[in-house]
């Protein structure tokens, strides 16, 4: 064993969640900007050790905490490698929030499995890192649809149908996407789970929504593609009310939300699973720095800034 590093991406859903859960298309981007790095260093003693911000300790104890699915990856990872006992160090820096919708737990699974990778200086292939970003994504969402993982490892913008090939989208040349935190972390599991209770008790009620969901998700392509940004904003809008309709949004999603829309944005809704975590919304340039004060005021713990051009 080697010393070996990984990274990985926060992802943003720009429309399509739950949706993709039943087949439907999203279209997800990678933020560069916000970064998560893994670097593992053999040890000689056998200690097995983790320092990152979310959980720091003996590999064991993390079985105990939300730190649990990323424990039981990496001893498969080390199974795989015929290094069951060996010794290591594993440093995890994140820029990325956990539990707000930007894939953190993704994003460390992905940046660890291509640490481990390179310190057994092994070739990596895109849909083996997939599966093996799979094991802790199931462990902690139960039916995850891949997104997470597939958007946090991509360089572009994803179109993504599960079970499909990844296919890299088109975007337009003008315009912002801002991301607000509203500090309430998110609840990928409840939300799903919650999502599939209302589909399986009232299919009449809840299925149209989804399709709706589909529907929209495959104008906004359309609309990415002819640089429509205006188009674009309405279309998140309308997966806005759809996903609201499925019971994922939150008060504080949805102030954040009608002040975006109330200070000029073309459109605004939230990104992730939901019920907390971090809404976007879709602005003219010039406009931008008018939303981001007003999103700053109303209390959202912080703010960035996708612009398209500069993907």
């Amino acid at each position: 064993m080697k010393i070996g590093t990984g990274k990985s991406y926060a992802k943003i859903i720009l429309i399509g969640e739950h949706a993709v859960v039943y087949g439907e298309p999203a279209i997800a981007l990678p933020v560069k900007s916000i970064r998560l790095l893994a670097k593992v260093e053999p040890i000689p003693d056998g200690r097995q050790e983790v320092t990152s911000a979310f959980f720091t300790g003996d590999l064991n104890a993390g079985q105990l905490t939300n730190f649990a699915g990323i424990a039981m990856l990496i001893r498969r990872l080390l199974v795989f490698f015929n290094a069951a006992d060996q010794g290591f160090h594993l440093t995890i820096t994140s820029a990325l929030p956990s539990e707000r919708g930007m894939g953190s737990s993704a994003a460390t699974a992905v940046a660890v499995v291509r640490a481990f990778y390179d310190a057994f200086q092994t070739s990596l292939s895109h849909s083996v890192l997939l599966n093996w970003a799979g094991i802790s994504e199931k462990a902690l969402h139960g039916n995850p649809s891949g997104l997470d993982a597939a958007t946090a490892s991509a360089e572009k913008p994803q179109w993504f149908v599960r079970g499909k090939s990844l296919r890299s989208i088109m975007m337009p040349r003008n315009g912002v996407l801002l991301i607000a935190d509203t500090g309430i972390a998110g609840q990928t599991k409840i939300a799903v789970d919650q999502v599939a209770q209302k589909l399986k008790k009232d299919p009449k009620t809840y299925q149209p929504l989804i399709t709706d969901i589909g529907d929209a998700v495959r104008q906004a392509a359309l609309a990415l593609a002819q640089d429509d940004i205006i188009t674009l904003g309405q279309l998140l809008n309308r997966d806005q009310a759809d996903l609201a309709a499925l019971g994922v949004s939150s008060p504080e999603l949805d102030r954040l939300i009608n002040v975006a829309l109330d200070n000029g944005a073309y459109g605004a809704k939230l990104t992730g699973s939901g019920m907390g975590g971090c809404m976007i919304a879709l602005a003219a340039a010039d406009q931008a720095p008018t939303i981001i004060q007003a999103l700053k005021a109303a209390n959202a713990v912080k703010v960035w800034e996708y612009h398209f051009e500069t993907k």
